[in-house]
């Protein structure tokens, strides 16, 4: 069993086991479970991410959140975020499956010069709700069945 599947039936063992504690996930994994977060995958998205389904071999779901860039993106913000996922079990909140943190150097032109930049990739990966997101039936916008 190669790396990405054992990760891939980890997450599903994760799913059986709200107990499970969420970890680090590899970017290879999450493009492969995404379709390398094509848009025909995108679910939602809001001011500082978007929202991926990831299908996994067996045909498990899962939501992958995959941070926006910017200028001031926080590590430290970011540890934060995912520590406080981690203490926040609950049966009535969706469980955290863990997180990837990728920073990858690359070579680009920029004004006639090539430079070598960084960039970084942080993703967050949760139960998926086939239904929606809660603030949907709570706001109005979505129908009851």
């Amino acid at each position: 069993m190669d790396s990405e599947a054992s990760m891939e039936h980890l997450l599903e063992c994760m799913l059986l086991d709200p107990s499970a504690e969420p970890t680090n996930l590899p970017i290879s994994l999450l493009k492969a479970i995404t379709n390398d977060f094509t848009d025909h995958r995108k679910i939602g998205g809001g001011g500082f991410a978007d929202v991926y389904k990831g299908v996994l071999q067996n045909g498990t779901v899962i939501a992958v959140k995959k941070l926006f860039n910017t200028r001031d993106t926080d590590e430290e913000k970011f540890i934060k975020e995912v520590g406080c996922l981690i203490m926040a079990k609950h049966k009535n909140i969706v469980q955290f499956l863990g997180y990837c943190s990728d920073t990858q150097g690359k070579i680009l032109n920029h004004e006639g010069k090539m430079i070598q930049a960084e960039e970084r990739q942080r993703l967050l990966c949760f139960e998926f709700l086939p239904k929606g997101s809660l603030d949907k039936y709570i706001t109005g916008t979505f129908p009851f069945d």
